[in-house]
């Protein structure tokens, strides 16, 4: 019980400062089989967030969570312009290959990728050429990245700090594209749904939660990942130790609760900023228990 609660990230892992949970490999290495089918999973929502992009008129976009880059790559095959970071090399260098791969296609070639920390990123990108000088478009942090930061202080200063940042680089009028998922009812059920609309792998063999309250707040949900390593082997060019029926990785996620994240993006971005929720790609009142919460910020 003390290990499957407050061991929060697979070992290996450095504890100081913002962590990187993929640092030690293991969930770097099959996300791209815990996603699913690339093409399966962009097509859910490769319409509505393109659509989005451009009734916005959005053109330059900065994924600040771009891990393998699935994203970004989808993104790129629309058009768009994209400069992509994120604080973990181990994600980033599936990013690079990808890039390496198709450079000969024009989005590809001035794709820009960069290792990136969400409280230092206007100082890691200060010296990157191709950064519009008015700011992006937009700014995304999608697959519930965000709540990989956790909130060791208990003030959340570092989830306002971060958020702050990707408001410093949009542009008069941009977007901010930020989501998480359903942690309340997470939180109320204490189970994750294996597949949802971001995740379909058919070689997820299961998801373990468990949810960690301080002075009786909900603080820290830390979930064990559990992937039919055979499965993978026979549908990938993954290299994995064939002696292991199962793979397991574990990650660590503050709960961000609906309400609660609306009011911390309110105090952050103003109370005249534009502010919309989705759920699942759809209306919020189309869905009753989503799995995702995806918000919508303009900047005023």
């Amino acid at each position: 019980m003390v290990d499957s609660i407050f061991r929060t990230r697979s070992l290996g892992v450095a504890a100081s400062g913002i962590p990187d949970q993929y640092a030690d490999g293991k969930a770097a290495k099959v996300w791209e089989a815990y996603i699913g089918c690339s093409q399966t999973r962009t097509d859910q929502y490769r319409k509505w967030i393109s659509d989005l992009l451009r009734s916005n008129n959005c053109r330059h976009i900065l994924d600040v969570a771009c891990g393998h880059g699935v994203d970004s790559i989808m993104l790129l095959e629309e058009g768009f312009d994209v400069t992509s970071t994120d604080a973990s090399d181990k994600m980033l260098k599936y990013a690079l290959r990808q890039r390496w791969n198709r450079r000969k296609q024009p989005q590809f070639d001035k794709w820009v990728i960069e290792e990136a920390n969400w409280l230092t990123l206007p100082e890691d990108l200060e010296n990157v050429d191709d950064i519009p000088k008015q700011g992006f478009d937009a700014v995304m942090c999608l697959g519930n990245s965000f709540a990989h930061m956790p909130d060791f202080e208990g003030d959340q200063r570092n989830h306002m700090a971060a958020i702050q940042n990707f408001m410093g680089l949009l542009k008069p009028g941009g977007i901010l594209l930020i989501d998480h998922r359903n942690y309340d009812e997470i939180l109320a059920t204490g189970r994750v749904p294996a597949k949802n609309v971001y995740y379909n792998s058919t070689d997820i063999i299961g998801i373990k939660c468990s949810n960690l309250y301080v002075d009786g707040n909900p603080t820290m949900v830390t979930m064990d990942y559990y992937m039919d390593v055979p499965s993978i082997i026979k549908n990938s060019n993954i290299k994995l130790e064939t002696a292991d029926k199962e793979h397991h990785f574990r990650l660590s996620y503050y709960p961000h609760r609906l309400q609660e994240f609306t009011n911390l993006l309110q105090k952050v971005c103003g109370t005249n900023a534009t502010h919309d929720v989705y759920a699942d790609f759809k209306k919020l009142n189309e869905i009753d228990k989503p799995a995702y919460y995806i918000h919508l910020v303009r900047k005023s």
